[in-house]
């Protein structure tokens, strides 16, 4: 197992908070991510709370759990580690959702760290990296486009 990265990000034209407000609740990422199921947090945990644990489910069966590491209104970032059960043959995934200001608005960088053998990074690269990173910040520049 080696350490691996993945990062995607975008540009939107809309300030840091105005995107921050609509990224920024753990528990509501299906509310701005097309692709994503609808998810509940476990144990009645709060959306800003360390350790709180989002469930996420298809007709009933849950297909991701995360738990939310950190979270950080003022920098705009939160942190959280994948949980049972992982999609995909990696460990120790931990993925960051974060929002810096940026000459055009604001930038939306979506970045993991996780360890993997060779021959998995490519199907990361597109489930994670392409098919939820890039489909979620496609979503974004979408709705902050459309709302000039």
């Amino acid at each position: 197992m080696n350490p691996r990265t993945l990062e995607r990000s975008a540009v939107l034209p809309a300030t840091p908070d105005a995107v921050w407000e609509v990224i920024g609740d753990f528990g509501a990422l299906a509310d701005w991510h097309p692709h994503v199921p609808p998810s509940a947090l476990e144990d009645g945990g709060a959306p800003d709370a360390p350790g709180t644990v989002r469930v996420f489910t298809v007709d009933g069966r849950a297909v991701a759990r995360e738990r939310l590491l950190d979270r950080d209104a003022a920098a705009r970032s939160y942190r959280y580690a994948l949980l049972d059960p992982v999609p995909l043959p990696v460990h120790a995934y931990v993925a960051t959702l974060a929002v810096h200001p940026h000459p055009d608005g604001a930038e939306v960088r979506w970045s993991a760290s996780y360890r993997s053998t060779d021959d998995v990074v490519p199907r990361v690269e597109a489930v994670f990296g392409d098919g939820t990173y890039g489909t979620g910040l496609a979503a974004l520049r979408a709705r902050f486009t459309s709302s000039r």
